[in-house]
């Protein structure tokens, strides 16, 4: 968490860099609290009590049925309690995500309530079909598509639940002051510190190590000893993506690119979370230069020819990046013991499906909900001002004489 929130803030504005590490700040600290006081309760653990419907005589889970403030749990290293803190987390880092894609113009108070709606209702519901025992998970027992929906590190419940979520604050909040000339061209707003933003690719590979290896030793029930392939793999994915974004935008523009090629770095982070266990070496390869030319390319084009104006480039990178690991995972993905894995890519295209057909929608109309409610978006004096100025009161660098917009490159 704290490699994405440094990321957040160097890839943004200098005069709103406080602001985005305080929402970051912020983002996990509501969603941690909201996530314990609700968000379990629909989530809860595979085994535990849950709602089921039967449909042609077989059991389908849809949603948990946990008491409020985990109650139902006892908290001393029990599964039901790993995976309570695990959950937690995985809350806390889905909602720093949308805070990379619509910073510079998101208020504190929305991203706080927005947060909210993330770990009380939208996060939750898909972690229990993923990993609390729900009919995703189910997809094997029930019509025998290989291991059931597959995601042992979060790359579809955690990344492109994210991911999903921010392209639907980008949506609603609409793009940056001066970003878009009056012919529709992007117009070129730098991160103000790259060193940020390369910092906290090393921070965000050592906390994805303990994620993935996590998640397959709570969900998947894999052996302690996989933990050093997953290690690797993790470590592969995320090495081949990154210098692929690197070579690609040095073919390009004649230069690598450093806040692609970080981007690219996470974006193979997040496409080796969904089947890092279960990867030969060589797949998890594979599967990080797919990553790394994808977001390399998606950035460009949700910026030209969709109009997201996204300075984190958080959808492609974890909305993007994490389809293609989902997808991959039903591909590549091999279990110890079986020498078939039949219908585990039609598992992962049922996932997929489910996060761009119910989890988007959902988290769009929401989020739309609330800015009726409450709008979102800063004034535009707010953000001709700054972020750090019209809501903190003081600039991160207070010192430092910034540049203004007319001196931003068309």
């Amino acid at each position: 968490m704290a490699g994405l929130a440094v990321m957040n803030s160097g890839l943004g504005r200098s005069r709103s860099a406080a602001h985005v590490m305080l929402s970051s700040l912020c983002a996990l600290s509501v969603a941690a609290i909201v996530y314990v006081v609700c968000g379990f309760s629909w989530d809860g653990f595979a085994g535990g009590p849950a709602h089921v419907l039967l449909l042609r005589g077989k059991p389908w889970n849809w949603i948990a049925a946990e008491p409020l403030f985990l109650r139902g749990v006892e908290l001393d290293g029990s599964t039901a309690s790993l995976a309570a803190l695990l959950q937690m987390l995985g809350a806390a880092l889905a909602a720093l995500i949308p805070v990379s894609a619509a910073m510079d113009r998101w208020r504190l108070g929305a991203i706080c309530a927005s947060t909210a709606i993330l770990a009380g209702c939208t996060y939750p519901i898909l972690a229990h079909w993923v990993w609390g025992g729900g009919w995703l998970s189910q997809l094997g027992v029930n019509y025998g598509l290989g291991q059931g929906f597959l995601d042992s590190g979060g790359a579809g419940t955690i990344q492109v639940v994210g991911g999903l979520t921010a392209l639907s604050m980008v949506w609603i909040l609409g793009p940056r002051l001066n970003k878009y000339s009056p012919e529709g061209m992007p117009t070129g707003i730098p991160g103000h510190s790259l060193v940020f933003v390369v910092f906290g690719c090393f921070l965000a590979w050592t906390g994805w190590l303990g994620l993935n290896s996590a998640g397959a030793l709570l969900y998947n029930h894999v052996a302690p000893g996989r933990v050093v392939l997953i290690a690797v793999n993790t470590t592969l994915s995320a090495a081949a993506a990154g210098l692929m974004a690197l070579i690609i935008t040095r073919v390009r523009f004649g230069r690598p690119d450093a806040s692609i090629t970080a981007n690219g770095w996470v974006g193979g982070l997040v496409a080796s979370s969904a089947a890092a266990a279960f990867l030969k070496p060589a797949a998890s390869l594979l599967i990080g230069l797919v990553a790394g030319v994808l977001v390399a390319f998606a950035v460009e084009w949700f910026e030209m020819w969709l109009k997201i104006d996204d300075p984190g480039g958080a959808v492609p990178v974890h909305a993007v990046a994490g389809l293609w690991g989902l997808l991959a995972a039903g591909l590549l993905a091999r279990f110890p013991g079986q020498s078939s894995t039949d219908g585990q890519w039609l598992a992962q295209v049922i996932g997929i499906a489910t996060l761009l057909g119910f989890v988007l929608p959902l988290t769009y109309s929401l989020n739309w909900i609330l800015n009726r409610i409450y709008p979102q978006r800063v004034d535009p004096e707010g953000e001709r001002q700054g972020m750090d100025l019209h809501e903190l009161g003081a600039g991160a660098y207070p010192e430092f004489v910034f540049h203004a917009d007319e001196f931003i490159q068309r």
